[in-house]
């Protein structure tokens, strides 16, 4: 490596300055004071000791959040406390900081190695000026989408690390910070599910309705949209926009309110349903009765989406194709299996997934219309129709389990981003882009 290299090496700028090219000296040199300075006004040397204080609250911003993150405290009890999930969150922002320094650091070495072994060469050498220039020109949309990027690695992607760390430590009811500190346990909590008989047979019996609850959710309101879609499209049909206003209202009408109405109505005393039939039906308080409703709820509330999907595709259609298929002999039938069935479903296919993955996680669906309920007794924290999602939710809102609940959310994330990413690999639409 070249001299000028090296010298970027500890001190960044350095060697720009080496290769007479200062306003890339003073920027890389510029954003190294920042964070030394970061680290010293935020340290107690600025700020004074308080008596009694723990040795570490008198580190810097870096020094204390990568202390933090690797501890989760130290102190319970007295004046100062240390509370783990805050000293995480500090520990975490520390190091995607740092993490970004050190990319800027090794790109300022690559430059300046790079722009010295060019002079060697040819001894020529590019001005910052003309440096700048050559990156708003040619880097215009990283410059632009930068702050955005900054913005969504703190906003979207911390908290994802937060909770996927959640999962490696024992924050649960019995150590809640700031009265008790958290501590790292690794990967026991994982062997919870498998270990603890409670524990695994929750999971497998909440995983397993939960696949079968956006399998069911997704084709029937699927095929129950193609079927209205069909239906209203047909030649013999009149008033067709009439037909499409009525099937698409459940649709317009916000999901929480259905959601409430229904669950009243099928109230298993004061229910209206029940009340007319005359009958003491256990709509949502039977297991398998609440499944069968909720999938028939949804269902009501699905089918105009699909329907409307499908309608736009249909009225898309080149009807030459159609025109062929008749010549050939094939009936009505033929012509929909054979033609229009496979067409509609490798355009919608990416929708069709997307739409799994969002019954997966359909957590008003069942909050709002059942809560879980019926009660499971043989469950930890779920009942009979709670999906992964709204066993989450209870873990973390009403039992304050949330290393277990983000173990529960990283499974998700595995299970769904396994299947999506399997499927579209497989669409049509996926091949062709």
């Amino acid at each position: 490596m070249s001299r000028a290299g090296w010298l970027s090496v500890f001190v960044m700028g350095l060697g720009q300055f080496r290769n007479r090219q200062k306003g890339k000296g003073f920027l890389f040199l510029s954003i190294q004071l920042t964070y030394i300075m970061v680290e010293i006004l935020t340290s107690s040397l600025v700020q004074g000791s308080l008596q009694g204080q723990p040795r570490a609250w008198g580190y810097g911003f870096f020094m204390r959040g990568i202390w933090g993150f690797i501890t989760l405290g130290e102190t319970t009890g007295g004046r100062f406390r240390d509370n783990s999930p805050v000293l995480m969150i500090e520990g975490l922002i520390a190091i995607l900081l740092l993490s970004f320094l050190v990319f800027i650091w090794i790109y300022n070495v690559k430059d300046a190695n790079n722009t010295a072994l060019m002079y060697n060469l040819t001894g020529q050498r590019q001005s910052s000026k003309a440096y700048f220039k050559e990156i708003g020109e040619s880097s215009f949309a990283y410059v632009v989408s930068t702050p955005s990027l900054i913005l969504l690695l703190f906003v979207a992607i911390m908290p994802i690390f937060f909770a996927f760390f959640i999962a490696f430590t024992n924050y649960d009811a019995y150590h809640s910070p700031p009265a008790d500190l958290i501590d790292w346990v690794g990967f026991a909590n994982f062997g919870k599910i498998v270990n603890l008989p409670g524990w695994r047979t929750t999971f497998v019996g909440v995983a397993s309705w939960t696949i079968i609850w956006a399998t069911l959710a997704t084709f029937t309101t699927f095929f129950g949209g193609l079927f209205l879609a069909v239906l209203v499209n047909n030649h013999r049909i009149v008033c067709k926009k009439i037909w499409r206003t009525i099937f698409i209202l459940p649709w317009a009408i916000p999901g929480m309110v259905s959601l409430l109405v229904f669950k009243n109505f099928f109230n298993q005393t004061y229910g209206p349903l029940n009340q007319m039939l005359g009958l003491n039906i256990p709509w949502l308080n039977d297991p398998m009765l609440a499944k069968v409703t909720l999938i028939a709820i949804n269902f009501w509330l699905g089918v105009p989406y699909f329907m409307m999907l499908m309608t736009g595709i249909l009225t898309s259609f080149d009807k030459t194709i159609y025109d062929a298929a008749k010549v050939d002999g094939a009936n009505r039938q033929q012509m929909f299996w054979k033609v229009t069935f496979p067409i509609l479903l490798s355009q919608v296919m990416p929708l069709l997934i997307m739409s799994f993955a969002a019954n997966f996680n359909n957590f008003g669906a069942v909050f709002f219309l059942t809560n879980g309920s019926p009660r499971n007794v043989a469950y930890e924290y779920a009942g009979h129709t709670d999906i992964l999602i709204t066993w989450i939710y209870k873990m973390t809102k009403d039992f304050q389990m949330y290393n277990m609940a983000s173990i529960m959310s990283i499974l998700i994330f595995l299970i769904i981003g396994g299947i999506s990413t399997w499927n579209f690999m497989r669409t049509d639409a996926f091949k062709e882009e």
